[in-house]
């Protein structure tokens, strides 16, 4: 792959003292990268699988890859599965590491720890990287934010693609409740009470798209107001599922919307009188608020992309972390690529190295 800047920032001067530190450095990664076994390596950190796959032209730089959202219950291999990007950065030279996480569903809490962990790891066990990007895609966008807020020097960059880059309260509140509530006031007697412990965990797209069917006029209201298509509609079902998981993670219904007035439903003061009203546990939005909430504070480049028709993440949420990066002063940070495609984390290989390409050659600027 060409790329269009240089890889490592040129300094004017350099004295003697970082001329030696930096021999020492690459004779030291040299040295303990000449044992590296290229391949796949496998284990279990604290409960948590692992993979880190090394090419045999192992350049010396490590992408940590986080995934996107896993439910509760779903098969894990052994050793765990790459993720669909993992041969782009490998055959590019660059070592990849991925943890699969010590739990599945809304895992963003123990996905950070788990990650991090790993990255120590790699540098404790086989070599410490001359580089470590990080990239996360959908649920793992909004993990890959909190970790570079959360450890600031350990990343010279960040890739974000079809990213929930949202804080958990309000992506719950927004993302999730808004459109099940929604479609309860407007085709009632299909979802249960969102806040009653024994409802189902799940429930079929197949019962969603069937009222869908059966109501198309209110069918058509939900799709112009949540940004969907009469096929993607039903993915109200992962969004109940999510909700679901996060409150038992949580212990109790992590938003509260007894106070909240809801706007482009059709007529919306008799939609207001129709909707269902929940209150909070004030454990569990406490839980949501500390799993994630995101500031825009980052010290590393950062540059995202999205499709242009993502379902399941739509475009009204797309601005929302570009947003707080740019009122935390960081926008010199940020790159966001014009979006492509459609469907939810729909990349090319091509699109994905050229996002990549894009990170490496704004990080050799030195921005960060």
């Amino acid at each position: 792959m060409q790329r269009t800047a240089p890889r490592y920032p040129i300094f004017p001067r350099i004295s003697a003292g970082l001329l030696v530190a930096a021999w020492i450095g690459f004779s030291f990664l040299s040295v303990h990268a000449a044992g590296l076994k290229p391949g796949t390596h496998a284990g279990t950190l604290q409960g948590a699988l692992y993979r880190i796959d090394i090419p045999a032209h192992w350049n010396g730089d490590l992408v940590m890859v986080m995934h996107g959202y896993q439910p509760v219950g779903a098969p894990i291999k052994t050793p765990m599965t790459a993720a669909d990007a993992t041969p782009v950065f490998l055959k590019l030279g660059y070592a990849v590491a991925q943890s699969e996480y010590v739990s599945q569903g809304w895992a963003v809490s123990d996905a950070i720890v788990d990650n991090e962990r790993l990255r120590q790891y790699f540098v404790r066990t086989f070599a410490h990287p001359a580089h470590t990007y990080i990239y996360g895609f959908s649920l793992g966008g909004l993990e890959t934010a909190a970790s570079i807020e959360r450890y600031r020097h350990a990343y010279t960059g960040a890739l974000i693609t079809c990213g929930v880059t949202v804080s958990t309260p309000e992506f719950m509140a927004r993302a999730v409740v808004t459109p099940l509530v929604a479609f309860d006031a407007l085709i009632p007697g299909v979802l249960p009470d969102l806040a009653t412990p024994n409802s189902p965990p799940f429930i079929p797209p197949a019962v969603f798209a069937k009222a869908l069917q059966e109501h198309p006029n209110e069918a058509a209201i939900l799709e112009k107001r949540l940004q969907e298509t009469p096929e993607t509609l039903p993915t109200l079902s992962l969004y109940y599922m999510g909700l679901r998981e996060l409150e038992r993670r949580a212990g109790g219904m992590p938003v509260d919307n007894r106070n909240t007035i809801y706007h482009g439903f059709g007529d919306d003061d008799a939609f207001n009188r129709r909707v269902h009203r929940y209150t909070g546990s004030a454990a569990a939005m406490a839980y949501a608020q500390r799993n994630v909430t995101l500031s825009g504070q980052i010290d590393t480049p950062l540059v995202m992309q999205w499709n242009a028709f993502d379902p399941t993440v739509p475009s009204r949420f797309h601005s929302v972390y570009p947003d707080q990066i740019r009122a935390a002063g960081n926008g010199k940070l940020l790159t966001v690529l014009a979006p492509v495609g459609d469907g939810h984390c729909n990349f090319t290989d091509a699109q994905t190295a050229a996002a990549f390409e894009a990170l490496v050659n704004k990080a050799s600027l030195g921005t960060h």
